[in-house]
């Protein structure tokens, strides 16, 4: 049969997302498996979210509101938009991917930091085959100068994660300001905020900000992290209405289902939920942390909901040692962390069930 693959997705080796607990109770033949691979919330969704998709069951046999409008209309809402300003996702990799389609031509490239989200690369070479990588600073931390030395006149896009996943490493506001002014009208930073929920710092910017002074910015978050809706996959930009407008043409009509719309909205109205989920990862985050700091393990500090870490290990062999004590963590080869795990924050006992099985993984040095 004729090669029918173009150059650009031959080159792309598919995103490997973190290891299910089904899979590893089927290898190992482990009954009680804590995973802690992912980066979602310990405590679940919102009761409220829960209560109202057990009343919807009953319409699934119908096709869900292709504009999510209700959605849309309570996050803008929320961030003081027009809804003409707002797309959903299926999850914000969703919108990602839409903003490749949307904005990259033939012969435009995007910039984008290595050690970053790698769905941003993977979007963009799916495309056109045309990421511009830049090293990170020290290796965990956005590069800026050197992102904006790799902008050029076909440049449509910049990613920036803040916090950055894997490596939990945040961009302070003064930082940001100057950096989004010195770039040039005609590239639309692409503000990936998946963790947002979690920020606490006083020097974290508002992205906002840049909005409403004009700036070509689409702002995106998601309800699959602190809100608990990482199994319905519903996210959204946020942007001026000529670049939503832009991505709406592209945007599959049905992209988000009837019940995350429904989830979405009523775990926005339960922001007692929200509080104890960031309380929840706060603590977490604290213990993880400070038990590193005992055992001496080297460790990037974070403002997710994970950290990572770097045992001098192989992340491979790492990896399947504490599959054998039945947690499961993220190997970071693939990020360019060949050393390193990343290990999300999860409720008080798998927090310490995942001390306890890095003591033996230390211990035994495999």
């Amino acid at each position: 049969m004729k090669d029918l693959l173009p150059a650009n997705i031959k080159a792309l080796k598919p995103y490997i997302p973190g290891k299910p607990i089904e899979e590893v109770q089927r290898e190992l033949g482990i009954s009680d498996v804590c995973k802690l691979a992912s980066n979602e919330n310990p405590l679940g969704p919102s009761p409220k979210a829960m209560a109202a998709l057990r009343e919807a069951l009953s319409g699934l046999n119908l096709y869900p509101d292709g504009s999510g409008f209700y959605l849309r209309r309570r996050l803008a809402e929320v961030h003081g938009v027009g809804e003409d300003q707002v797309v959903l996702g299926n999850g914000s990799v969703d919108v990602i991917e839409m903003a490749c389609r949307t904005f990259l031509g033939p012969e435009d490239n995007a910039v984008m930091s290595a050690g970053a989200f790698i769905m941003c690369y993977l979007a963009t070479q799916a495309v056109n085959g045309n990421a511009r990588m830049v090293p990170m600073s020290d290796g965990v931390t956005h590069d800026l100068d050197a992102m904006a030395a790799a902008v050029d006149e076909r440049t449509r896009l910049l990613y920036i994660a803040n916090p950055n996943n894997p490596t939990g490493t945040m961009l302070g506001r003064g930082a940001l300001d100057r950096f989004i002014e010195q770039l040039p009208d005609h590239v639309l930073v692409v503000m990936d905020e998946a963790y947002y929920e979690y920020m606490e710092h006083p020097d974290y910017p508002d992205s906002f900000d840049y909005l409403s002074a004009g700036r070509p910015v689409i702002i995106l978050r998601t309800f699959s992290k602190a809100y608990g809706l990482a199994g319905l996959r519903v996210g959204y930009g946020v942007a001026h209405e000529e670049i939503i407008s832009g991505i709406n043409k592209i945007r599959s009509p049905f992209n988000t289902n009837s019940l995350s719309q429904l989830a979405a909205i009523h775990a926005l109205d339960d922001p007692e939920h929200l509080v104890r989920s960031v309380e929840l990862n706060r603590r977490g985050i604290e213990y993880i942390q400070g038990e590193l700091d005992r055992l001496g393990v080297a460790y990037t500090p974070s403002y997710g909901n994970f950290v990572l870490v770097t045992t001098g290990l192989d992340a491979a062999e790492a990896f399947d040692a504490f599959l054998r004590e039945g947690v499961i963590v993220r190997p970071m080869a693939g990020y360019g962390y060949p050393k390193s795990f990343r290990v999300s924050t999860g409720l008080l006992e798998e927090n310490e069930r995942f001390i306890k099985a890095l003591e033996k993984v230390i211990a035994h040095g495999h």
